[in-house]
């Protein structure tokens, strides 16, 4: 299992408990919710018991404990009605708004939209009825977890970004450390190389083994030099586009099977130039094609496509590899994301840094399919004449 996938696993876990504690938050609530709903409908029937118990006392009886139990309701909003739900009072509603006959059909609605009015019958079986909806404090808790999960996302979102903005300016040192350190290592002993190649070579100038010699110390220099850049600001300079993948296919053409077929494509009858890295550059083709080659198992077609469009220049990398899926697009340019057994997962991620950071431009999965190939897209700021 790759570092990648190992990333992946964890945030899974932590999302998963995420939700967990999100829901064991909403159903404590929700209980709590039901509990005092029924305390509220309990204290609606009492009232309502209260008020019919009024109806049937004569003049000498004391009336004192049942109006004690309609004033103690302070909170619940409520409306007494007669058998044509036309108001006979009301409570813990807006005394001027009450006198709006509008305004109490509103609050009937709503009021029977939440729960079944309750029947009062009277000694002279006459019947009225009393309306009534969750109070303010039951209405704030059914809420409240909505609320403050709001506010734990939140708080979770801003200090993933901090988190992420903390790490990623760690990994950067690191990342930019460890290239300064290999291009400091292999100096020394390049120099050496450099060295014993001279007397190599002017003992045996045109020897086969000195001049392929030759090449692989020039591209240990290549090497180094890139690595002695990432960090800094590089240079840019204006290129020829199809001179500069020309060469890079030419190199990896040289290293990779017979089987791999390159071609070149300039969709226009001119050259087209801009502003690169050839160094850091090259490292991005290489890298692709690299990919490529193992995506296609050592055989298959590279084509590369280049278009002008205007501001920008288009660099289409495509093969007849394996693909990728869809969901992965942007995966694969992660640190640590491989398929292969072997491997870091650092060359696409590399590549994008390059582009994107050195470049000013974009590097991204045009398209892919399954079992028929990838397409890179590479754009450039075009210089224009």
């Amino acid at each position: 299992m790759n570092i990648y996938t190992r990333k992946q696993r964890w945030k899974k876990l932590l999302l998963i408990l995420a939700l967990l504690i999100s829901a064991g938050s909403l159903w404590y609530t929700n209980r709590l919710v039901i509990k005092l709903q029924e305390e509220e409908k309990k204290k609606i029937e009492i009232w309502a018991k209260a008020t019919g118990s009024l109806s049937s006392t004569t003049v000498d009886t004391d009336v004192q404990f049942q109006l004690e139990i309609i004033q103690n309701n302070s909170t619940i909003p409520a409306i007494l009605t007669n058998s044509n739900n036309e108001k006979q009072s009301s409570i813990n509603l807006d005394s001027l708004k009450s006198l709006d006959p509008n305004y109490i059909k509103e609050q009937i609605a709503e009021m029977k939209a939440q729960h079944d009015p309750i029947e009062i019958t009277f000694a002279d079986n006459q019947k009225n009825y009393i309306y009534y909806k969750d109070s303010t404090i039951l209405t704030q808790l059914k809420y409240y977890p909505y609320f403050q999960l709001l506010v734990i996302a939140l708080f979770l979102f801003v200090s993933y970004l901090a988190f992420s903005t903390s790490r990623k300016a760690e990994q950067n040192q690191v990342w930019v450390g460890m290239a300064k350190e290999t291009a400091h290592q292999l100096g020394t002993p390049l120099s050496s190389l450099i060295a014993w190649l001279e007397i190599i070579k002017g003992k045996s100038p045109d020897d086969e083994f000195v001049i392929e010699l030759e090449k692989d110390v020039q591209r240990l220099s290549t090497i180094t030099d890139r690595f002695s850049k990432i960090g800094s600001a590089p240079a840019l300079k204006k290129e020829n586009l199809t001179t500069v993948i020309e060469n890079a296919i030419g190199y990896i053409r040289t290293r990779s099977s017979s089987k791999v077929i390159f071609s070149l494509e300039n969709a226009q009858q001119y050259d087209v130039e801009a502003p690169l890295n050839i160094a850091l550059f090259d490292w991005v083709l290489e890298n692709i094609f690299k990919n490529a080659i193992d995506a296609m198992s050592g055989e298959g077609n590279i084509h590369v496509k280049i278009t002008d469009q205007q501001q920008f220049a288009y660099i289409d990398i495509s093969d007849t590899g394996k693909g990728i899926p869809k969901s992965k697009y942007k995966d694969v340019f992660k640190p640590g994301f491989t398929s292969k057994s072997r491997g870091w997962g650092l060359g696409l991620s590399l590549s994008k840094r390059i582009v994107e950071e050195y470049h000013e431009g974009q590097i991204f999965v045009k398209s892919s399919e399954l079992n028929k190939g990838t397409t890179f897209r590479i754009v450039l700021k075009k210089i224009t004449t």
